[in-house]
């Protein structure tokens, strides 16, 4: 019978075996044997299986020693132990150890066939409740990536698949777009769910402490090291790290970081000992990787280092069907946290949500229900209002009143509205980064750091 699962029965004494094998073939069960400890490792490694039949004492490994072992290979199996009259001491301390119950040689069939019944029905009882925490774990891991867009289902599909692996994922999309979600949903589904998730956000802290926190320092590594620090690796050990705004890492931390991935050692700053961890890292970013290489503000094996499997968020433009349960969500979110009895948007008012641009993504959603939900008079939304796009020109920074301008839109990252700013700039000036730093009022390496390959 292809679904019934396999029983082993350990014994040395090939005819108890033989009798025991034979009941429960009679019953259809799907048998397997072993004579001796080591051949019922062999199997235990090589075989799935639901239930083990166990006597005490065998000639190369007493019970208790397979019983610990089966508990670490295969601890989904349920383990009857079977012992001689004047062993029942032993048994019942084989029950303290995890084995489901005892009998007692001679084996009476009924009494055999009663106990395995029930040792089955407590392994599938307990296989079904172990898949249904998974499902329900996948689910709520899920949730917070809003929306039924073939477009976000196949984020979905492709998070499911990975989280379970240890390869690096790099998770990249514009701001605003639930990055960190994703490397949540990460952490939940994966084998590593109970051990340390790890943020930071490398654009967050300023460069010269970003070594140290990633890699931590001995005591007088420098001024101010009153004591040792371990940093987030050694603190993430057999769990996840996630490097937001991996891209703001400058190429000299980059090597550094290189190395780490490629052999798991650390080495604090001021410290001449490799401490050896096992993290999974998964990066994010909003920027152009690719640009950035071509421009040598990013090394290109490091990104092909981090970028195992990529999951690209679309921004939420582009999947516009799901702003209607994106909405309802941070309606009901935010009317419970405010205390106010907000429950309903007009059909003029998701209207103005459909025709928006979103340059924020799901965040400025939900900033926009937010302040919505505050202005209410009633339990309806008749109206959305919206922060206006920034439009900033360079004409004040070129002294030009007629030159051209740029628009920044709102949700645009400090770094990036500055390279733009840098770079139309750069055009007005022909490329010469001299000019174009004076005119902005910033030093020359910044613009070398910003345009490393453009014509001066």
């Amino acid at each position: 019978m292809p679904d019934q699962p396999n029983i082993l029965v350990v014994d040395d004494d090939a005819r108890l075996r033989t009798a025991v094998g034979k009941v429960l073939l009679g019953e259809g069960h799907r048998v397997v044997f072993a004579a001796c400890g080591q051949e019922a490792i062999e199997r235990l490694k090589s075989q799935a299986l639901a239930l083990i039949i166990l006597d005490l004492l065998l000639p190369d490994l007493d019970g208790i020693s397979l019983l610990k072992a089966a508990r670490v290979i295969q601890p989904e199996a349920e383990v009857v132990m079977v012992t001689a009259y004047g062993s029942v001491e032993k048994a019942v301390a084989a029950m303290r150890l995890g084995a489901y119950d005892f009998i007692e040689k001679p084996i009476d069939s009924m009494a055999l066939l009663k106990i395995v019944a029930k040792a089955l029905e407590k392994q599938r009882l307990s296989s079904e409740n172990r898949q249904l925490r998974h499902r329900l774990q996948q689910s709520r891991s899920l949730d917070a990536l809003i929306g039924c867009s073939l477009a976000i289902e196949a984020v979905k599909a492709l998070v499911r698949q990975v989280a379970p692996t240890n390869v690096t994922v790099l998770i990249q999309g514009e701001s605003g777009t639930g990055k960190e979600i994703v490397a949540d949903a990460l952490h939940s589904l994966s084998e590593r769910r109970d051990r340390p998730l790890l943020k930071m956000s490398c654009a967050a802290i300023p460069e010269a402490l970003l070594e140290s926190e990633l890699f931590g320092y001995e005591r007088g590594a420098f001024t101010g090291a009153a004591g040792s620090k371990p940093g987030r690796f050694e603190l993430a050990d057999s769990g996840t790290l996630f490097l937001d705004e991996i891209a703001e890492m400058s190429p000299q931390l980059q090597a550094k970081l290189l190395r780490v991935l490629q052999d798991g050692r650390v080495q604090r700053l001021g410290g001449t000992q490799n401490v050896q961890t096992d993290v999974r890292l998964l990066a994010a970013t909003h920027a152009d990787i690719p640009r950035l290489i071509a421009e040598r503000q990013f090394r290109n094996d490091l990104y092909y280092r981090i970028n195992t499997v990529q999951v690209c968020l679309p921004p939420l433009r582009e999947r516009r069907e799901d702003i209607p349960l994106l909405a309802a969500h941070f309606l009901a979110k935010t009317a419970a946290e405010m205390a106010k009895a907000v429950r309903l948007i007009a059909p003029k008012a998701m209207g103005q949500l459909m025709e928006h641009r979103w340059p924020g993504n799901v965040r400025e959603l939900e900033h926009v229900l937010q302040r919505a939900v505050a202005l209410a008079q009633g339990d309806t939304i008749h109206q959305f209002s919206f922060a206006p796009a920034v439009t900033h020109t360079i004409d004040e920074a070129v002294g030009a009143r007629d030159g051209p301008g740029i628009t920044i839109r709102i949700g645009t990252t400090v770094e990036e509205a500055t390279k733009q700013l840098i770079q139309a700039t750069l055009e007005q000036c022909k490329g010469n980064k001299l000019q174009a730093s004076r005119m902005l009022g910033i030093p020359a390496r910044t613009m070398y750091r910003h345009f490393s390959g453009t014509r001066r």
